[in-house]
Protein backbone atom coordinates (compact mmCIF):
# COMPACT_ATOMS: atom_id res chain seq x y z
CA UNK A 1 0.00 0.00 0.00
CA UNK A 2 2.10 2.89 -1.10
CA UNK A 3 1.93 5.94 1.39
CA UNK A 4 3.31 9.61 0.47
CA UNK A 5 6.20 10.76 2.64
CA UNK A 6 5.59 14.46 3.34
CA UNK A 7 8.82 14.55 5.53
CA UNK A 8 12.11 16.07 3.82
CA UNK A 9 15.30 13.48 3.45
CA UNK A 10 17.00 15.82 6.21
CA UNK A 11 14.71 15.33 9.18
CA UNK A 12 13.99 11.42 8.31
CA UNK A 13 14.35 8.61 5.46
CA UNK A 14 12.80 9.75 2.00
CA UNK A 15 10.57 7.42 0.47
CA UNK A 16 12.03 6.73 -3.14
CA UNK A 17 10.27 4.41 -5.65
CA UNK A 18 8.75 2.26 -2.89
CA UNK A 19 11.95 2.33 -0.95
CA UNK A 20 13.53 4.03 2.08
CA UNK A 21 16.97 6.36 1.64
CA UNK A 22 18.95 7.58 3.92
CA UNK A 23 20.92 6.37 6.88
CA UNK A 24 20.52 6.36 10.79
CA UNK A 25 23.12 9.33 12.66
CA UNK A 26 23.48 8.51 15.40
CA UNK A 27 25.87 10.85 17.91
CA UNK A 28 29.38 9.36 19.75
CA UNK A 29 29.10 6.28 17.38
CA UNK A 30 31.95 7.05 14.58
CA UNK A 31 30.89 6.76 11.44
CA UNK A 32 27.80 5.87 11.00
CA UNK A 33 27.78 4.10 7.72
CA UNK A 34 30.23 1.62 9.50
CA UNK A 35 28.70 1.52 13.24
CA UNK A 36 24.94 0.66 12.18
CA UNK A 37 22.91 -0.81 8.86
CA UNK A 38 19.52 -0.61 8.17
CA UNK A 39 19.16 -0.90 4.51
CA UNK A 40 21.10 -1.00 1.16
CA UNK A 41 22.56 1.72 0.16
CA UNK A 42 18.97 3.80 -1.57
CA UNK A 43 17.25 1.60 0.85
CA UNK A 44 18.10 3.30 4.21
CA UNK A 45 16.46 4.67 7.36
CA UNK A 46 17.47 7.70 8.44
CA UNK A 47 17.22 8.95 12.39
CA UNK A 48 18.88 11.82 13.21
CA UNK A 49 20.18 12.79 16.52
CA UNK A 50 19.32 16.11 17.50
CA UNK A 51 22.07 18.15 18.97
CA UNK A 52 19.89 20.04 21.60
CA UNK A 53 17.47 17.60 21.77
CA UNK A 54 16.28 15.37 24.99
CA UNK A 55 18.43 12.60 25.98
CA UNK A 56 16.51 9.26 26.02
CA UNK A 57 16.83 6.54 29.25
CA UNK A 58 16.20 3.41 29.76
CA UNK A 59 12.54 2.05 30.35
CA UNK A 60 12.51 3.52 34.23
CA UNK A 61 13.89 6.79 33.36
CA UNK A 62 17.28 8.44 34.59
CA UNK A 63 17.74 11.10 37.09
CA UNK A 64 17.56 14.94 35.60
CA UNK A 65 14.06 16.58 34.02
CA UNK A 66 15.39 16.00 30.21
CA UNK A 67 15.14 12.37 30.47
CA UNK A 68 12.18 12.60 32.21
CA UNK A 69 9.93 15.20 29.92
CA UNK A 70 11.43 12.94 26.91
CA UNK A 71 10.06 9.71 28.57
CA UNK A 72 6.49 11.28 29.08
CA UNK A 73 6.58 12.62 25.81
CA UNK A 74 7.31 9.71 24.24
CA UNK A 75 4.48 7.77 26.38
CA UNK A 76 1.87 10.49 25.25
CA UNK A 77 2.82 9.91 21.51
CA UNK A 78 2.00 6.29 22.06
CA UNK A 79 -1.44 7.10 23.69
CA UNK A 80 -2.58 9.16 21.51
CA UNK A 81 -1.51 6.97 19.01
CA UNK A 82 -3.29 4.22 20.71
CA UNK A 83 -6.75 6.30 21.10
CA UNK A 84 -6.66 6.99 17.13
CA UNK A 85 -6.01 2.98 16.22
CA UNK A 86 -8.76 1.74 19.09
CA UNK A 87 -11.61 4.31 17.70
CA UNK A 88 -10.89 2.21 14.31
CA UNK A 89 -10.96 -1.05 16.10
CA UNK A 90 -14.17 -0.19 18.12
CA UNK A 91 -15.85 0.84 14.62
CA UNK A 92 -14.50 -1.87 13.18
CA UNK A 93 -17.03 -5.43 12.27
CA UNK A 94 -16.48 -8.80 13.88
CA UNK A 95 -16.21 -9.86 9.91
CA UNK A 96 -13.05 -7.27 10.09
CA UNK A 97 -11.93 -8.03 13.25
CA UNK A 98 -11.80 -11.81 13.30
CA UNK A 99 -14.27 -12.93 10.17
CA UNK A 100 -11.31 -12.22 7.52
CA UNK A 101 -8.59 -14.14 8.30
CA UNK A 102 -10.86 -17.04 10.15
CA UNK A 103 -12.22 -17.25 6.22
CA UNK A 104 -8.53 -17.39 4.90
CA UNK A 105 -8.01 -20.12 7.42
CA UNK A 106 -11.20 -21.87 6.17
CA UNK A 107 -10.57 -21.70 2.32
CA UNK A 108 -6.82 -23.31 3.29
CA UNK A 109 -9.01 -26.17 5.30
CA UNK A 110 -11.46 -26.28 2.22
CA UNK A 111 -8.05 -26.50 -0.57
CA UNK A 112 -7.06 -29.89 1.32
CA UNK A 113 -9.15 -32.36 -0.20
CA UNK A 114 -8.32 -30.91 -3.79
CA UNK A 115 -4.48 -30.51 -2.98
CA UNK A 116 -4.79 -34.45 -1.78
CA UNK A 117 -6.56 -35.83 -4.71
CA UNK A 118 -4.14 -33.98 -7.53
CA UNK A 119 -1.42 -36.08 -6.12
CA UNK A 120 -3.06 -39.37 -7.29
CA UNK A 121 -2.28 -38.06 -11.08
CA UNK A 122 -0.13 -39.57 -12.67
CA UNK A 123 0.33 -36.53 -14.63
CA UNK A 124 2.59 -33.45 -14.36
CA UNK A 125 0.79 -30.49 -13.90
CA UNK A 126 -1.90 -31.99 -11.63
CA UNK A 127 0.89 -33.18 -9.31
CA UNK A 128 2.54 -30.08 -9.24
CA UNK A 129 -0.81 -28.66 -8.81
CA UNK A 130 -1.73 -30.52 -5.93
CA UNK A 131 2.20 -29.52 -4.32
CA UNK A 132 1.85 -25.97 -4.58
CA UNK A 133 -1.32 -26.76 -2.97
CA UNK A 134 -0.20 -28.56 -0.07
CA UNK A 135 2.24 -26.37 0.50
CA UNK A 136 1.03 -22.94 0.37
CA UNK A 137 -2.28 -24.68 3.00
CA UNK A 138 0.27 -25.73 4.71
CA UNK A 139 2.38 -22.23 5.41
CA UNK A 140 -1.08 -20.82 5.48
CA UNK A 141 -1.79 -23.03 8.90
CA UNK A 142 1.48 -23.13 10.38
CA UNK A 143 2.94 -19.66 10.03
CA UNK A 144 -0.53 -17.55 9.82
CA UNK A 145 -2.52 -19.53 12.12
CA UNK A 146 0.00 -20.22 14.33
CA UNK A 147 0.95 -16.61 14.74
CA UNK A 148 -2.27 -15.18 15.26
CA UNK A 149 -3.13 -17.75 17.47
CA UNK A 150 0.08 -17.36 19.56
CA UNK A 151 -1.16 -13.80 19.62
CA UNK A 152 -4.80 -14.75 20.70
CA UNK A 153 -5.90 -12.54 17.65
CA UNK A 154 -8.41 -15.29 16.21
CA UNK A 155 -10.49 -15.03 19.19
CA UNK A 156 -11.91 -12.41 21.64
CA UNK A 157 -11.91 -15.84 24.13
CA UNK A 158 -9.45 -17.01 25.86
CA UNK A 159 -10.20 -19.85 26.23
CA UNK A 160 -11.16 -20.56 22.63
CA UNK A 161 -7.52 -18.74 22.06
CA UNK A 162 -5.90 -21.75 23.95
CA UNK A 163 -7.95 -24.33 21.63
CA UNK A 164 -6.74 -22.61 18.42
CA UNK A 165 -3.29 -22.15 19.69
CA UNK A 166 -2.79 -26.18 20.70
CA UNK A 167 -4.60 -27.11 17.10
CA UNK A 168 -2.55 -24.58 15.22
CA UNK A 169 0.64 -24.26 17.20
CA UNK A 170 1.24 -28.12 18.23
CA UNK A 171 -0.90 -30.07 15.58
CA UNK A 172 0.18 -28.15 12.36
CA UNK A 173 3.15 -26.46 13.30
CA UNK A 174 4.58 -29.51 15.15
CA UNK A 175 5.90 -26.95 18.25
CA UNK A 176 4.93 -26.44 21.89
CA UNK A 177 2.31 -23.56 22.92
CA UNK A 178 3.86 -22.42 26.07
CA UNK A 179 7.50 -22.31 24.42
CA UNK A 180 6.35 -21.16 20.89
CA UNK A 181 4.21 -17.90 23.01
CA UNK A 182 7.33 -17.09 25.23
CA UNK A 183 9.97 -16.85 22.69
CA UNK A 184 7.60 -15.02 20.12
CA UNK A 185 5.07 -13.32 22.50
CA UNK A 186 7.55 -12.41 25.50
CA UNK A 187 10.58 -12.13 24.19
CA UNK A 188 10.53 -10.97 20.54
CA UNK A 189 7.75 -8.60 21.15
CA UNK A 190 8.61 -7.45 24.63
CA UNK A 191 12.64 -7.19 23.67
CA UNK A 192 12.53 -5.86 19.73
CA UNK A 193 16.30 -5.74 18.92
CA UNK A 194 17.35 -6.09 22.64
CA UNK A 195 20.53 -7.25 22.41
CA UNK A 196 20.60 -10.73 23.81
CA UNK A 197 17.16 -10.93 24.24
CA UNK A 198 14.49 -10.09 21.58
CA UNK A 199 17.78 -9.26 19.01
CA UNK A 200 16.15 -12.35 16.66
CA UNK A 201 19.46 -14.26 16.89
CA UNK A 202 18.04 -17.29 17.18
CA UNK A 203 17.81 -17.09 13.04
CA UNK A 204 21.64 -16.72 13.34
CA UNK A 205 24.03 -19.40 12.19
CA UNK A 206 27.34 -18.40 11.54
CA UNK A 207 28.92 -21.40 10.57
CA UNK A 208 26.84 -21.41 7.66
CA UNK A 209 28.30 -19.30 4.81
CA UNK A 210 25.78 -16.80 2.87
CA UNK A 211 24.10 -19.07 -0.09
CA UNK A 212 24.00 -21.95 2.06
CA UNK A 213 22.09 -20.26 4.66
CA UNK A 214 19.21 -18.07 2.62
CA UNK A 215 19.28 -20.89 -0.56
CA UNK A 216 19.59 -24.05 1.08
CA UNK A 217 19.39 -24.22 4.40
CA UNK A 218 15.34 -23.23 4.67
CA UNK A 219 14.62 -26.78 2.88
CA UNK A 220 15.86 -28.03 6.37
CA UNK A 221 13.21 -26.30 8.24
CA UNK A 222 10.41 -28.66 8.68
CA UNK A 223 12.93 -31.16 9.53
CA UNK A 224 14.27 -29.34 12.48
CA UNK A 225 11.48 -27.14 13.94
CA UNK A 226 10.16 -30.59 15.41
CA UNK A 227 13.34 -31.20 16.55
CA UNK A 228 13.70 -28.22 18.28
CA UNK A 229 10.60 -28.20 19.39
CA UNK A 230 11.52 -31.77 21.20
CA UNK A 231 14.64 -30.05 22.76
CA UNK A 232 12.29 -27.10 24.53
CA UNK A 233 9.82 -30.01 25.96
CA UNK A 234 12.51 -29.92 28.88
CA UNK A 235 11.30 -26.87 29.89
CA UNK A 236 7.79 -27.34 30.11
CA UNK A 237 5.36 -29.19 32.89
CA UNK A 238 4.98 -32.96 32.04
CA UNK A 239 1.56 -32.42 31.47
CA UNK A 240 1.93 -29.51 28.46
CA UNK A 241 5.32 -31.98 27.42
CA UNK A 242 2.36 -35.15 26.82
CA UNK A 243 0.03 -32.87 25.31
CA UNK A 244 2.41 -31.38 22.79
CA UNK A 245 4.04 -34.85 21.42
CA UNK A 246 0.58 -36.55 21.50
CA UNK A 247 -0.36 -33.59 18.87
CA UNK A 248 2.92 -33.69 17.11
CA UNK A 249 2.65 -37.23 16.27
CA UNK A 250 -0.96 -37.01 15.10
CA UNK A 251 -0.77 -33.62 13.36
CA UNK A 252 2.56 -35.76 11.56
CA UNK A 253 0.54 -39.17 10.87
CA UNK A 254 -2.33 -37.79 9.58
CA UNK A 255 -0.31 -36.17 6.90
CA UNK A 256 1.61 -39.33 5.97
CA UNK A 257 -1.61 -41.40 6.18
CA UNK A 258 -3.73 -38.93 3.37
CA UNK A 259 -0.53 -39.65 1.47
CA UNK A 260 -0.61 -42.96 1.25
CA UNK A 261 -4.54 -43.42 1.46
CA UNK A 262 -5.76 -40.65 -0.50
CA UNK A 263 -3.02 -39.60 -2.58
CA UNK A 264 -2.23 -43.18 -3.31
CA UNK A 265 1.72 -43.15 -2.68
CA UNK A 266 2.85 -46.75 -2.86
CA UNK A 267 6.41 -46.25 -1.05
CA UNK A 268 6.39 -44.50 2.64
CA UNK A 269 10.20 -43.24 1.50
CA UNK A 270 7.82 -41.41 -1.32
CA UNK A 271 5.22 -40.27 1.33
CA UNK A 272 8.04 -38.69 3.56
CA UNK A 273 9.70 -36.85 0.65
CA UNK A 274 6.83 -35.30 -0.42
CA UNK A 275 5.78 -33.99 3.27
CA UNK A 276 9.41 -32.66 3.41
CA UNK A 277 8.46 -30.89 -0.67
CA UNK A 278 4.81 -29.43 0.53
CA UNK A 279 6.29 -28.09 4.14
CA UNK A 280 9.30 -26.49 2.73
CA UNK A 281 8.19 -25.14 -0.67
CA UNK A 282 7.82 -21.65 1.37
CA UNK A 283 10.75 -22.33 4.07
CA UNK A 284 12.73 -19.93 1.81
CA UNK A 285 11.07 -16.65 1.98
CA UNK A 286 9.80 -17.83 5.67
CA UNK A 287 13.59 -17.68 6.81
CA UNK A 288 14.34 -14.56 4.73
CA UNK A 289 10.98 -12.62 6.40
CA UNK A 290 12.14 -13.29 9.82
CA UNK A 291 15.78 -11.64 9.46
CA UNK A 292 14.83 -9.07 6.70
CA UNK A 293 12.53 -7.50 9.03
CA UNK A 294 14.78 -7.04 12.56
CA UNK A 295 18.48 -7.76 11.74
CA UNK A 296 20.09 -4.57 10.22
CA UNK A 297 18.06 -2.34 12.10
CA UNK A 298 19.14 -0.27 15.62
CA UNK A 299 19.45 -2.90 18.01
CA UNK A 300 19.82 -1.68 22.07
CA UNK A 301 21.49 -2.49 25.30
CA UNK A 302 18.56 -3.94 27.80
CA UNK A 303 19.55 -0.75 30.23
CA UNK A 304 19.92 1.82 27.36
CA UNK A 305 16.70 1.38 25.33
CA UNK A 306 13.92 4.25 24.00
CA UNK A 307 10.44 3.80 25.21
CA UNK A 308 7.93 1.77 22.92
CA UNK A 309 6.94 3.80 20.19
CA UNK A 310 10.51 4.52 19.11
CA UNK A 311 11.46 1.14 19.87
CA UNK A 312 9.28 -0.53 17.44
CA UNK A 313 9.63 2.74 14.80
CA UNK A 314 13.35 1.94 14.62
CA UNK A 315 13.98 -1.83 15.02
CA UNK A 316 11.11 -2.95 12.74
CA UNK A 317 10.61 -2.79 8.98
CA UNK A 318 7.60 -3.12 6.54
CA UNK A 319 7.93 -5.06 3.27
CA UNK A 320 5.85 -4.55 0.26
CA UNK A 321 2.57 -6.20 -0.29
CA UNK A 322 2.41 -9.67 -2.01
CA UNK A 323 -0.16 -11.90 -3.13
CA UNK A 324 1.40 -15.15 -1.87
CA UNK A 325 2.63 -14.10 1.59
CA UNK A 326 0.03 -12.04 2.06
CA UNK A 327 -2.40 -15.03 2.09
CA UNK A 328 0.10 -17.70 3.97
CA UNK A 329 2.00 -15.83 6.15
CA UNK A 330 -0.45 -12.84 6.76
CA UNK A 331 -0.44 -9.20 6.66
CA UNK A 332 0.97 -8.58 10.17
CA UNK A 333 4.01 -10.88 9.09
CA UNK A 334 4.78 -8.55 5.44
CA UNK A 335 3.60 -5.38 5.05
CA UNK A 336 2.20 -4.58 8.12
CA UNK A 337 4.49 -5.62 10.59
CA UNK A 338 5.63 -2.07 12.59
CA UNK A 339 1.75 -2.17 13.31
CA UNK A 340 1.58 -5.30 14.39
CA UNK A 341 4.51 -4.69 17.04
CA UNK A 342 2.85 -1.46 18.31
CA UNK A 343 -0.29 -3.36 18.27
CA UNK A 344 0.63 -7.32 18.60
CA UNK A 345 -2.90 -8.41 19.45
CA UNK A 346 -4.64 -7.32 16.31
CA UNK A 347 -5.53 -9.55 13.41
CA UNK A 348 -3.90 -9.09 10.16
CA UNK A 349 -6.93 -7.60 8.48
CA UNK A 350 -6.72 -4.76 10.82
CA UNK A 351 -2.95 -4.31 11.11
CA UNK A 352 -3.57 -3.63 7.26
CA UNK A 353 -6.82 -1.30 8.18
CA UNK A 354 -4.99 0.50 10.58
CA UNK A 355 -1.68 1.24 8.19
CA UNK A 356 -2.15 4.50 6.96
CA UNK A 357 -3.01 5.77 10.43
CA UNK A 358 0.59 4.68 11.77
CA UNK A 359 2.56 5.16 8.64
CA UNK A 360 0.68 9.20 8.66
CA UNK A 361 1.31 9.31 12.15
CA UNK A 362 4.71 8.27 13.16
CA UNK A 363 5.49 10.56 9.61
CA UNK A 364 3.61 13.44 11.00
CA UNK A 365 6.09 13.26 14.39
CA UNK A 366 8.83 12.79 12.75
CA UNK A 367 9.77 8.89 13.33
CA UNK A 368 11.42 6.66 11.15
CA UNK A 369 8.45 4.17 8.76
CA UNK A 370 10.77 1.73 7.87
CA UNK A 371 10.00 0.00 4.52
CA UNK A 372 11.81 -1.71 1.78
CA UNK A 373 11.67 -4.11 -1.26
CA UNK A 374 12.52 -8.03 -0.85
CA UNK A 375 14.81 -7.75 -3.09
CA UNK A 376 16.86 -4.97 -1.84
CA UNK A 377 16.81 -6.55 1.41
CA UNK A 378 17.94 -9.92 -0.16
CA UNK A 379 20.77 -7.96 -1.95
CA UNK A 380 21.88 -6.47 1.44
CA UNK A 381 22.36 -9.67 3.14
CA UNK A 382 23.98 -11.13 0.87
CA UNK A 383 26.49 -8.20 0.29
CA UNK A 384 26.63 -7.94 4.19
CA UNK A 385 25.87 -11.11 5.41
CA UNK A 386 29.35 -11.36 7.73
CA UNK A 387 28.39 -7.88 8.97
CA UNK A 388 24.75 -8.95 9.90
CA UNK A 389 24.71 -12.79 10.61
CA UNK A 390 27.91 -14.06 12.01
CA UNK A 391 29.26 -10.78 13.90
CA UNK A 392 27.82 -9.66 16.87
CA UNK A 393 25.58 -6.57 16.09
CA UNK A 394 26.56 -2.71 17.35
CA UNK A 395 24.59 -1.41 19.80
CA UNK A 396 22.80 1.59 18.89
CA UNK A 397 23.52 4.55 21.92
CA UNK A 398 20.77 7.21 20.79
CA UNK A 399 21.61 10.77 22.06
CA UNK A 400 18.11 12.08 20.79
CA UNK A 401 15.44 12.00 18.63
CA UNK A 402 14.39 14.18 16.46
Amino acid sequence: MPLENGDTAGQRGQQVNGEVSGTPRLRGMGDPLLRDTTAPDSSRTEVIAAESGPALGDEDGTPGEAPQRAGQQEEALMTELSELVQKVVKSSSWWERHGVDISILACSFLLLPAGFLCLRSAQTIPFLAGVLTLGVVHHTLTVKGSHLASHNALTESKSWGKVWAIFFIELCSAFTVEQATYNHVKIHHGYTNIIGLGDSSTWKLPFLNRYVYMFIAPLAVPILTPLVALDLLRNVEWKAALRTLCCMFLGFYCHYWLLLHVSGFQSPWSALLCMLLTRSLLAHPYIHVNIFQHIGLPMFAADRKPKRIHLMSLGVLNLPRNALLDWSFGHSLISCHVEHHLFPSLSDNMCLKIKPIVSQYLKQKKLPYNEDSYGSRLRLFLQRYEELMVHAPPITELVGIQ
